[in-house]
């Protein structure tokens, strides 16, 4: 690329991580390998107490590159991380991206020029989901499909640049940025969907845009999965309490369908409609579950179907399952609608 200009703003890369060993030097090198004038990028990695490989590979990255600097996050989750990154960073554009994601070498670039153009506050791109195992592979399909993710954007599009309503690894305008203010600190999950929402509130448009490429890689167990859902469902509750509108239809079918299926099997005893309905709702969704994943797996081939199908029911039953748990525990948190900033929480197990 041509030589720096003053004329280029300036960016902020920001990375929250924790325990990422296995990806570090790949997310890191693919931020180090953009083609985007040197001294006008800056990297911020927010290591979240890392207790494996992470921050020894960080500190040796960054003896090797004066653009790096490491940033603690003793909280160990991401919000408080982004936010302590925040009050650091220089750029004029702060772009987000994970410890278990690599960008496209032209992703800042594109990040800036989109934002430049002045059509939106915020850019991200599709997501290419990939898995280094089979399992791994299975699961990333399923994460990329309608069924296992619904109408997700960024995960189930690839040639479509739109007006969406979140996006993974986003880019900001320091403007848009000061006026949402700092990441809700109590949120373990779900953290950028409520955010963004803020953003929208605000009258920022966030653009996905087809030009703008990243991957990320799946959780590699079913077990992982598990975890993964049951919390995005059991934060969403505090999102949904915060900001009731940000829910979308889609996001209460997982936990109806658990419900149901819970008050069905608990009457089933007494009640012979309830038997026939627990049936039905279970047959249903097997059925359902059968046929996409045997579509899924129509280019990895039939021995790829019972993982797909263990994959989509481990999205949607993790999910619901983990909706329900937050209902009960934030049961008397409605009305509690305040962005809380500087507490650290636990991350829910």
């Amino acid at each position: 690329m041509a030589a720096s200009n003053d004329a280029v703003p300036f960016v902020t890369v920001v990375m929250p991580v924790r325990n990422e060993d296995r990806f570090i030097a790949r997310s890191v090198g693919s931020v180090l390998a953009q083609d985007y004038p040197a001294d006008r990028l800056e990297i911020l990695a927010v290591d979240g107490r890392s207790t494996d490989g992470t921050r020894p590979a960080l500190e040796s990255m960054a003896r090797e590159c004066e653009r790096l600097s490491i940033v603690d996050n003793p909280a160990g989750i991401v919000a408080p991380g982004l936010n302590a990154a925040l009050r650091r960073a220089r750029g004029d554009i702060v772009i987000r991206v994970d410890g278990h994601c690599e960008i496209a070498s032209d992703y800042v670039r594109r990040c800036v020029a989109h934002l430049q153009s002045g059509n939106a506050e915020g850019v991200g791109g599709p997501l290419e989901t990939v898995g280094e195992t089979f399992p791994a592979r299975a699961i990333a399909a399923a994460m990329s499909s309608r069924f296992g993710v619904g109408g997700s954007a960024f995960r189930t599009r690839r040639n479509v640049t739109k007006l969406t309503d979140t996006v993974a690894f986003p880019g900001y305008t320091r403007e848009i940025l000061r006026r949402a203010g700092p990441f809700d600190e109590e949120l373990v999950r779900n953290q950028d969907d409520e955010y963004n929402y803020r953003l929208r509130a605000l009258g920022a448009r966030i653009l996905l845009a087809a030009d703008v490429r990243s991957r990320y890689w799946s959780r590699a167990t079913l077990g992982r999965l598990w975890k993964q859902y049951f919390q995005y469902g059991y934060w969403k509750v505090r999102v949904l309490q915060k900001h009731p509108r940000q829910m979308k239809a889609r996001q209460f079918v997982p936990p109806i369908f658990v419900a149901a299926v819970l008050v069905s099997a608990a009457a089933s005893p007494f009640s012979t409609g309830a038997r026939i309905a627990l049936v039905g709702a279970i047959g249903a969704y097997a059925a359902s579950n059968l046929l996409a994943a045997t579509w899924t797996a129509r280019t990895a081939g039939p021995r790829a179907i019972p993982l797909l199908a263990g994959a989509f029911a481990a999205l949607h039953l993790s999910y619901g399952f983990g909706f329900l748990t937050g209902l009960v525990r934030f049961a008397f948190r409605w009305g509690d609608r305040e962005t809380r900033v500087g507490r650290p929480v636990e991350e829910h197990s």
